[in-house]
């Protein structure tokens, strides 16, 4: 293989890749109304029910705005309900409603559970070997620096437009730049 076609072969194969989370997150969408974030603090709320909204961001490794966001369309889908403590009026509890009860109770699964099922049957050096290769990638296309949460879905979870704007502005993306 010559090196335009070991360079194709990369990109296609994280195409796949691209695609395989894209594909996945729709057929939960379908399937359940739900989004792979959405599913994700479901999740956590039936865990812990009385955990607050702080406490479940971190867990879920997702911005506290962005979980109120999440919860504001759960909210308005049914799947979830919030009430403010009459002890401490600072306190919000959020219940799952049947609807998600019922979702849940089928234990639902998208990619990222899938796919650390999988990963969890390789051998470390196979694991460390994927790693490795991911972070160089990563750094080949200048996305070492890109936060993003460790959760697999296609589309935004979080669009954090300061942090966007610059990457998307910045010379690095044509090499006329060392970060």
């Amino acid at each position: 293989m010559d090196k335009n076609e070991t360079a194709d072969e990369i990109i296609s194969t994280l195409r796949q890749i691209i695609r395989a989370i894209d594909l996945q997150s729709k057929k939960l969408t379908k399937k359940f109304g739900l989004t792979g974030p959405q599913l994700i603090v479901l999740k956590e709320i039936k865990k812990y029910p009385d955990k607050p909204i702080s406490k479940i961001s971190q867990q879920v490794s997702l911005s506290q705005a962005t979980v109120t966001s999440i919860l504001d369309r759960l909210e308005q889908q049914g799947f979830a309900s919030r009430k403010r403590s009459s002890v401490d009026k600072r306190k919000v509890h959020i219940t799952l409603t049947e609807k998600a009860e019922t979702i849940l109770a089928t234990n639902p699964s998208f990619l990222q559970e899938e796919f650390t099922d999988q990963l969890g049957k390789l051998q470390e050096w196979e694991k460390y070997m994927i790693l490795s290769s991911l972070k160089r990638l990563a750094e080949l296309m200048k996305a070492e620096s890109i936060p993003v949460h460790p959760v697999l879905v296609s589309g935004t979870i979080e669009s954090p437009y300061q942090h966007e704007h610059s990457y998307l502005t910045e010379d690095v993306l044509y090499g006329k730049k060392d970060k």
